[in-house]
């Protein structure tokens, strides 16, 4: 019996009855694709011991890795080793080139991570101020935040090709995330103006019933009819009528340091949707040291974005106290501070602001940043102490944002997205 075990472990049946050895058949090809992905990560200098040899276009897309990963000293663990250094230098052509190939050999998705590590790892930036090289690379929100960081040093015949990449991208942000943030926030505008006295055509009727169901009379039925009830509505739930005017005043407050480079792109988009909303009154301003009012372009993101001034110190205070200064309607009015909390100014003072803010009856939300790469390094006292003051610091995707800005203009608790991150 015991001389059978190892037998059924590694054979089968086939349909015809005959033994197969499927664990020697499914082992081999496995074993050949392994360790081709094992020269894959581990680089040329591992074909020896790895005894596998690329061809065709493994061989191109091990180059491709290999010019970027194959550098001594500056490659992650595993791709290459010795004193090598890596294959794209300072050369423009060759570059371009290398930009050709990763997106003939890999996913779009790859291709973003790749460019991003050219840039740090290679110090490339400088090539992007070439318009060849911007019309080769793979747009993305992080290379939106290297151009708009290299925009002082870009020449004016680059300028253009740069707000061409610019505006693909940030076309595609609003293709995403318009509709779904007109609709969400349309909502709760509408929700925020429901009155208890409404006129016959603005009823809720929906919600009226089931806010009055405790009130449900039955009604014995005449003849053998069968009975009835009706809901005797106590109070009324309704809209106002529709209007044009202003509902809500929101000021988005943007820290434009180097870190909160995307949420500078996200927020900037976001700006021009809400700004095109009728209902909403929009004021954008972004800020170091120094304070901009960018309102007057956000009718077109692209000139917002090329309007901001990335890097430099943090001075939330001083932003504070200029959007303090443009509130009318305290109880009408949406603050979302998107910073990393840095502050270079005064502490005490910014969170006298918000304290004073909250209090007056502003809607005081804290983003830490505004991105799909979730919350950067932050300062967490002060997060705490905003937590502390009833307004939590936490990350915001750019799928989240119509909801958190819904709950804002409701009243509601914030959705907070991970409430365990919190500071």
């Amino acid at each position: 019996m015991t001389a059978h075990a190892p037998q059924h472990a590694t054979q089968d049946d086939d349909e015809t009855g005959e033994t197969v050895d499927t664990e020697t058949t499914r082992a081999r090809p496995a074993d050949g694709e392994r360790m081709r992905r094992w020269r894959m990560v581990l680089g040329a200098d591992s074909a020896e011991s790895t005894g596998c040899t690329l061809t065709g276009q493994d061989a191109a897309m091990d180059g491709a890795l290999d010019a970027l990963y194959g550098g001594g000293g500056k490659k992650p663990g595993g791709r290459g080793g010795g004193g090598r250094s890596a294959g794209l230098g300072a050369s423009a052509p060759s570059v371009a080139r290398w930009l050709g190939d990763i997106r003939t050999y890999f996913p779009s998705s790859v291709v973003q991570v790749m460019q991003r590590d050219a840039i740090d790892r290679l110090g490339l930036s400088a090539l992007l101020l070439e318009p060849e090289m911007l019309e080769a690379v793979e747009a993305d929100v992080h290379l939106v935040g290297t151009l708009l960081s290299l925009n002082k040093a870009m020449p004016e015949t680059t300028k253009e090709t740069a707000r061409a990449v610019v505006r693909k991208v940030v076309d595609d942000l609003e293709k995403r995330l318009e509709s779904r943030t007109r609709a969400t926030l349309t909502g709760a505008l509408d929700r925020s103006a429901r009155i208890s006295r409404p006129r016959h055509r603005d009823i809720d009727w929906d919600r009226t019933i089931r806010a009055n169901l405790k009130n449900y009379l039955p009604i014995p039925g005449a003849d053998g009819e069968e009975a009835t009830g009706t809901v005797v509505p106590e109070r009324l739930i309704g809209y106002g009528r529709a209007s044009q005017s202003v509902k809500k005043d929101v000021i988005l407050c943007i820290d434009q340091s180097g870190s909160m480079a995307a949420s500078v792109v996200y927020a900037s988009v976001f700006g021009a949707v809400l700004a095109s909303m009728r209902t909403l009154a929009t004021r954008l301003v972004v800020f170091d040291t120094a304070v901009v009012d960018l309102t007057d372009q956000l009718d077109d993101p692209v000139d917002v974005l090329f309007g901001t001034q990335l890097g430099g110190g943090t001075d939330i205070n001083r932003a504070l106290a200029y959007c303090q200064s443009k509130i009318t309607r305290p109880a009408d009015t949406v603050v979302v501070l998107i910073s990393d909390l840095y502050e270079g100014g005064i502490r005490d003072e910014m969170l006298k602001r918000v304290a004073a803010m909250k209090a007056s009856g502003v809607q005081f939300v804290t983003l830490l940043a505004l991105s799909d790469e979730g919350a950067p390094a932050y300062d967490h006292e002060h997060a705490a102490a905003l937590g502390a003051l009833g307004a939590p610091a936490f990350a915001c995707t750019p799928d989240l944002f119509p909801d958190i800005m819904a709950a804002a203009i409701e009243k509601r608790p914030l959705p907070v997205p991970d409430k365990e991150a919190q500071p």
